[in-house]
């Protein structure tokens, strides 16, 4: 399989810091016609409009240091990771727009939903990857073997397997099956055409199983095709370059991938025109 390939990418938004906001943005995700940014310390979600992505509403009642979001179409819901209360917030996008919230494992990060439509925590404590229902329910945990460290994201691949980020110096990106164990890894080393990468930390997977990596310490998103054997950097226009990638989300209806900033300019960067 090929590695996804970007035509003509453009910079099409930018979603600014919020007046008077200084907080890092740490995550960002999309459902439909609205696009989720979190902010480290500010205990809501703000939403903005997909088409246009002005500012429409907030989603608030989520305490804590927030770092991941994952939206859910078919329960019509949003995920948010508490990191430093240990725990998953789940605010209701339609009707009452009622907040849940569930204990998980220790330090969660990263958010996905997989095909059976239930969260995927990324633990970084804990070393672990935990698949919760919608209502909580613990479906499965993974404890990640030891040489795999600082989980930072996990998204389950079509083949069932997982693909994680690890945000350590030198990063690695690797995938490992139900039981933990590793079934093929990413770690480039500095002799490589690309270096090492640095602190990866959030994940973007196409349909085709393809993989975006925020490699947030080269400040650069790297694609790699779903064998990891194959790696490019995105060349992304942007004036001055981008700073501190952190969240990362491909809307593929769209053609379209948001990256989150959390130092420098603390934004989301909307660029329209990717053809996968």
């Amino acid at each position: 399989m090929t590695v996804v390939k970007f035509s003509a990418p453009r910079l099409a938004y930018v979603i600014p810091s919020t007046a008077g906001n200084t907080e890092r943005v740490t995550a960002v995700t999309s459902l439909g016609d609205e696009v989720f940014v979190g902010r480290w310390s500010s205990q809501q979600v703000e939403v903005y409009d997909a088409a246009t992505c002005r500012l429409q509403r907030r989603i608030p009642k989520l305490d804590g240091k927030l770092w991941g979001l994952a939206a859910c179409a078919h329960y019509q819901c949003l995920y948010a990771s508490d990191y430093s209360n240990d725990r998953i917030h789940r605010a209701e996008l339609t009707g009452s727009n009622a907040v849940k919230k569930w204990s998980v494992a220790g330090g969660p990060r990263g958010l996905s939903v997989n095909k059976a439509h239930n969260v995927v925590v990324a633990c970084t404590g804990a070393n672990r990857v935990q698949e919760y229902t919608t209502h909580g329910t613990l479906v499965r945990e993974i404890s990640l073997q030891n040489a795999l460290s600082l989980t930072c994201h996990a998204v389950q691949l079509s083949t069932g397997d997982y693909v994680v980020s690890h945000c350590t110096s030198p990063g690695e990106v690797s995938v490992v099956g139900v039981d933990g164990r590793v079934v093929r890894r990413y770690r480039p080393s500095d002799s490589s055409h690309l270096g090492q990468m640095e602190y990866p930390m959030s994940l973007a997977v196409t349909k085709n199983d393809d993989i975006f990596v925020a490699d947030s310490g080269n400040y650069r998103i790297l694609s790699l095709n779903s064998s990891l054997s194959c790696a490019h950097e995105l060349a992304l226009p942007v004036d001055g370059g981008m700073k501190g990638l952190w969240g990362l989300c491909l809307d593929e209806s769209r053609g379209r991938l948001y990256i989150s900033e959390y130092s420098g300019q603390l934004r989301v960067l909307v660029f329209d025109g990717v053809r996968l």
